[in-house]
């Protein structure tokens, strides 16, 4: 007899739940785990690295520069911006923050007030006392969350100094850096020819020429590959590739900082074509998340800089964007690329559809402004019935903000449960079906997808 809804959803999210946590992208700071300070106040763990809280308080007519953010040399008083938090908590109802930070405060931190204007000093002083104790230190809380792996971004320019520091200490935590090759691959990126020169002190290479430019790239791949690195990461606007013939007259001209817009268009474009080349060479998976327009507030990109809530998703068109990358490589058996959208309307358009075909492309999770239950669920909907679920990634957090990692995991775990227990409910399949893909969505294909499991 098929079990209830119910029944079904309980069985299969309570044989997942406690899996280990599997974290193949993200954006914690690895100096976390190497120096293994405590964090240093309430404020700077749960609201000022937050995007999704500071964005929305700054909606409601909250200055930035009263919650600290993007003021370097200014210090805000970090108890008044929790004050400030605590004074606006209702504005998260519904949203995937509230649930975040509530398992955050109740489960993580086992703060038993509910939080409110009232009781936001007392929570921010235990909050403060327990973040003081060692058993609260990042490496800590990296073990008792069960982590198995956490990827953290880093750029091409990093000198991998805390991952080498992590990697000759005596702790067994597992934290690996992402190769994010943007600042040196996008010549629109204002500080593209600066950072070529700096490409080429920190791996000791001519760039010259294009031939010179791509051994420093390779070069960087490695080194980030000795560290651990399984993975690398762009971020785009327009979904755009094509193959240059003879990129050789073009990077002479942007690298001299005379291209156009359109030469860094193609540029890139080109680019990425080469970094799906080297990930065949090198086995790297290539993730690449699009669509969102970035820093579209110019007020606040001039006052408090990038990155400061403003990324808005925009339309994206994925088969012409991708379709000479893909007749280029994408029979390839073992190249591996993520797709990651904030363009839901792609989703049974054309992700799915691509990735039903093309060996080399899996979908992956929902993303940003989309990782709540109802986006995961209208993901699983729209994805599942053209792809099926072994050309999906599994799951990543995607986070800064490092406490909410369980509480990101266990969302994305109950709405797998929800989803697999409906599909039972319809006879798609059985139980015992549902529980071993309620495995794989949950941690198997991530280790795959990622190449954490060789």
């Amino acid at each position: 007899m098929t079990p209830s809804l119910q029944t079904a959803q309980d069985r299969l999210y309570h044989g997942i739940k406690d899996l280990p946590i599997v974290s193949p992208h993200g954006h914690c700071e690895p100096a976390w785990f190497a120096q293994n300070l405590p964090f240093a106040n309430p404020a700077e763990l749960l609201v000022v690295p937050d995007h999704y809280v500071f964005r929305m308080l700054y909606s409601q007519g909250v200055p930035l520069a009263r919650l600290g953010v993007g003021t370097p040399g200014k210090t805000a008083d970090p108890r008044e911006v929790f004050r400030i938090f605590a004074q606006h908590w209702h504005l998260f109802l519904g949203t995937p923050s509230r649930t975040w930070i509530r398992y955050v405060l109740n489960e993580t931190l086992s703060i038993k007030d509910a939080l409110s204007p009232e009781t936001a000093d007392k929570i921010y002083d235990d909050i403060s006392d327990m973040i003081a104790r060692d058993d609260h230190r990042p490496r800590a809380l990296f073990d008792r969350f069960n982590i198995e792996v956490l990827a953290t971004t880093d750029s091409a320019l990093d000198d991998l100094q805390h991952h080498a520091s992590i990697r000759a200490s005596r702790w067994q935590g597992r934290i690996i850096p992402t190769f994010r090759p943007d600042s040196v691959l996008d010549p629109s990126d204002p500080g593209f020819v600066k950072n070529l020169d700096a490409l080429a002190e920190i791996t000791q290479t001519d760039l010259g020429s294009y031939k010179g430019y791509l051994a420093a790239l390779r070069k960087r791949r490695a080194d980030f590959a000795e560290m651990g690195a399984t993975a690398t990461d762009h971020a785009i606007e327009t979904v755009h590739t094509e193959w240059l013939s003879d990129p050789e007259a073009l990077y002479q001209r942007l690298r001299s900082g005379k291209g156009q817009a359109d030469d860094a268009l193609r540029f890139y474009g080109h680019m990425l074509i080469e970094m799906a080349q080297m990930s065949v060479e090198d086995g790297l998976t290539m993730q690449i998340h699009a669509g969102s327009k970035r820093n579209t507030n110019t007020q606040v990109l001039a006052e408090f800089g990038r990155d400061k809530g403003a990324d808005i998703p925009v339309a994206t068109d994925w088969v012409r964007g991708l379709e000479a990358l893909l007749n280029r490589v994408g029979n390839t058996p073992n190249l591996q690329i993520i797709l990651f959208t904030l363009d839901e309307t792609t989703y049974a358009r054309e992700l799915a559809p691509m990735a039903g075909h093309w060996p080399c492309l899996r979908i992956g999770p929902p993303w940003w402004f989309h990782d709540s239950a109802a986006g995961i669920a209208r993901y699983f909907d729209q994805v599942v019935e053209t792809a099926g679920y072994y050309n999906m990634a599994g799951f990543n957090d995607d986070t800064r903000a490092f406490l909410s990692i369980p509480a990101r995991h266990d969302l994305w775990r109950r709405g797998v449960a929800q989803h697999l227990a409906t599909q039972v409910e319809n006879d798609a399949f059985g139980l015992s079906d549902a529980s071993e893909i309620a495995q794989l969505l949950a941690t198997d294909l991530a280790r795959s997808v990622y190449g954490l499991d060789r």
